[in-house]
């Protein structure tokens, strides 16, 4: 009996964002959903990126921090930054969403996910299947769920 995937025990049923939703409405459901993105979808369900964490602290913060190697000239506030830029509330995800995604299908491997975790700096892979998103498996899930077996010796 081959060992089960920890892929297969940590992928998740989310539901994705449709690339019209606003900010607001994303960062609700991924605070609400604890995960660190979703996948974003346009009308007919097809994969058209990502949107999480990362791309709203993009969205929040003006668009140089992301070419600086050090802020700590940049003498702003929190406060400052979220009254300058709240107006990002209201924009549609598409304008800020990672466009340069990773997926896989549906027989996707334990390796082939640790590869993609190892070589791109994305905190979800989605899974795609006849072209629309079926799940996800984030990074920190699969990180545990290798830990779990690590500390786990087979019987």
């Amino acid at each position: 009996m081959s060992p089960q995937r920890i892929a297969s025990t940590v992928r998740r049923e989310v539901p994705s964002l449709r690339d019209e939703d606003r900010v607001r409405d994303a960062m609700a459901k991924i605070v609400e959903l604890d995960v660190p993105a979703l996948p974003v979808v346009d009308v007919r369900g097809k994969l058209l990126g990502i949107f999480g964490e990362r791309e709203f602290i993009g969205a929040l913060f003006p668009g140089y921090l992301n070419t600086l190697g050090y802020a700590g000239f940049v003498p702003r506030s929190l406060d400052e930054a979220l009254d300058k830029r709240a107006s990002c509330a209201e924009d549609p995800v598409a304008n800020h969403m990672n466009t340069d995604h990773i997926d896989v299908g549906e027989d996707f491997s334990d390796t082939e996910l640790a590869e993609i975790f190892l070589h791109h700096r994305v905190l979800i892979i989605p899974i795609v299947a006849d072209d629309r998103v079926a799940g996800i498996v984030t990074r920190e899930d699969f990180s545990r769920a290798l830990a779990q077996r690590l500390l786990t010796p087979p019987p």
